[in-house]
């Protein structure tokens, strides 16, 4: 790992890219890290692109980065895999949801949606795909992609010993705790299982 490690997230508004861009930043608070995060909501309640950068290490000066500096990035959806993989470096991994939302252009027929996204990306980088939405649905609940997501990443880019459990604890309702720490269990096995 480079003496400051860069974690890029990209999702579509509502898909809870902040929650675990809040999550992950609790979990590397407690083991020490400096941290520092930005954001990005572009139109995020229509459906618009939203973005986090987390970055860490002994001391971080800035949360923004340029092209080819991101070591992992974690994309909600297909098409933000897309946009966001040239903040990846040439060695970096990409966890992506392979799962489409279909923006304006392509809904109106205006611009086609790209069909060979996957085998493009793991061309180029080491890639972990699956359909996250689903493993939520099969859990109960359509709204823990994210944390699946989230499990996934800490698995691939050998996150384990953190504790991620106390930052579930810390970041969200109590009510909803039980799933969202399966989900992130069911993240980490489904990397375990993907050969990147």
């Amino acid at each position: 790992m480079s003496e400051v490690t860069t974690i890029l997230l990209s999702g579509v508004g509502g898909q809870g890219t902040i929650l675990v861009s809040r999550v992950l930043t609790r979990a590397l608070l407690d083991q020490g890290y400096d941290v520092k995060m930005s954001e990005i909501h572009g139109m995020a309640q229509r459906g618009g692109s939203v973005s986090t950068t987390v970055r860490y290490g002994q001391e971080v000066h800035s949360p923004l980065i340029g092209y080819g500096q991101a070591d992992v990035l974690v994309a909600f959806e297909q098409m933000e895999a897309i946009r966001w993989t040239p903040y990846l470096k040439r060695d970096g991994i990409i966890v992506v949801n392979d799962y489409k939302i279909r923006p304006l252009p392509v809904a109106s027929g205006q611009e086609e949606y790209p069909e060979d996204y996957l085998e493009t990306l793991r061309s180029r980088f080491k890639t972990i795909a699956f359909d996250a939405a689903k493993e939520a649905k099969t859990l109960g609940n359509p709204r823990v992609m994210n944390i699946i997501l989230l499990g996934a990443m800490a698995e691939a880019f050998q996150m384990n010993d953190f504790d991620w459990e106390k930052a579930l604890e810390k970041e969200i309702p109590e009510r909803f705790l039980a799933i969202n720490k399966k989900a992130f269990l069911e993240g980490q096995k489904l990397a375990q299982n993907a050969s990147l």
